[in-house]
């Protein structure tokens, strides 16, 4: 059976919710919780993005037992390898050993606000692997030197450090970023529930590690209005992770989407209180190889009543399959 987590989607919700929302997730039942790692919401209208990690260190006091996630951090622009090393090592031990770091390489949208311009995709692969060699190292304790095409690191070392190294989970979408995460990876992360892709990182190393995938859903009795609601707000998600990741703004990602239809998104966004239709949309993943999936509810507004109905309905359902 899939672990089911719940997401804390910043680019859509105030931070001192998303704290409740956490709590709110740990008690309705669900396995585990990622946390999205942003500096611009996707499009005007979500209206927020709070700083993650602040965010993730309330919530790591906050709640008791579930596991917590972030999907995904960048560590090649906006933050430096070495600083996301630091504050991965901080949160496991703040959360005794509860953290697994998602990183991921990036979306123009975060990462131009630095100043740098926006390497092409091999590039910022060189970089990604670079970063990830560095965090696992500094994970050990010890001080460490590097000098590498991308990043220098100059006698660094954590002094605040969990019991165990931080897991270290890696998005993928293509076959080099997937040999990539067979490679330095404990787990993999994945949007699509390509079986492809879970075949050649069992095959390239990955073989027993976990595999983590997200489903968006829109909750609401009232169908039309989580289409309505799932259009208004998602509507950038049709784009493919090859537009996802080039669009430098909000305004660009308005632009795009204004061509998108409502059955553009509804195609992929289950849209109602149809439990069924979650069960569907969820089985892709698991049949796929999936062992975990997490859900992300469209709308800040609608978290209270998805997450009373996830308790109630969708999880017991989904903890059959």
């Amino acid at each position: 059976m899939a672990q089911i987590g719940y997401t804390l989607m910043c680019e859509q919700t105030p931070p001192k919710q998303l704290v409740e929302d956490a709590v709110s997730a740990e008690r309705a039942g669900f396995d585990y919780e990622t946390i999205s790692d942003h500096y611009f919401p996707w499009l005007e209208e979500m209206g927020h993005s709070p700083y993650a990690w602040s965010v993730l260190g309330a919530v790591a006091q906050a709640t008791e037992r579930i596991p917590l996630m972030t999907y995904v951090t960048c560590p090649i622009m906006r933050y430096h390898p070495a600083v996301v090393a630091q504050k991965a090592a901080t949160m496991g031990a703040l959360s005794d050993g509860r953290f697994t770091l998602g990183l991921g390489a990036g979306e123009h949208l975060n990462e131009h606000v630095v100043g740098q311009g926006w390497p092409p995709v091999n590039i910022r692969h060189e970089m990604f692997g670079e970063a990830i060699e560095i965090i696992q190292a500094l994970f050990g304790g010890e001080y460490i030197s590097y000098r590498g095409d991308h990043f220098t690191i100059d006698s660094a070392k954590l002094y605040d450090l969990p019991d165990e190294p931080v897991p270290v989970g890696i998005a993928a979408s293509g076959p080099q970023s997937v040999d990539l995460a067979a490679e330095y990876g404990d787990a993999l992360i994945t949007t699509e529930p390509d079986p492809e892709l879970v075949e050649r990182f069992r095959a390239s190393g990955g073989a027993g590690k976990p595999i983590y995938g997200q489903l968006v859903v829109s909750y609401d009795t009232d169908a039309e209005a989580a289409k309505e609601r799932a259009h208004r707000l998602w509507k950038w998600f049709p784009a493919g992770w090859k537009v996802l990741a080039e669009l430098p703004g909000p305004v660009n990602f308005a632009a795009y989407s204004q061509f998108v239809r409502p059955e553009d998104v509804t195609e992929h966004v289950p849209c109602g209180a149809d439990v069924d239709a979650v069960v569907q949309a969820v089985k892709q993943f698991t049949d796929a190889g999936f062992t975990h999936v997490a859900l992300v509810q469209v709308g800040a507004d609608r978290q209270r009543e998805f997450l009373a109905w996830s308790e109630k309905e969708l999880l017991p359902t989904l903890r059959t399959l």
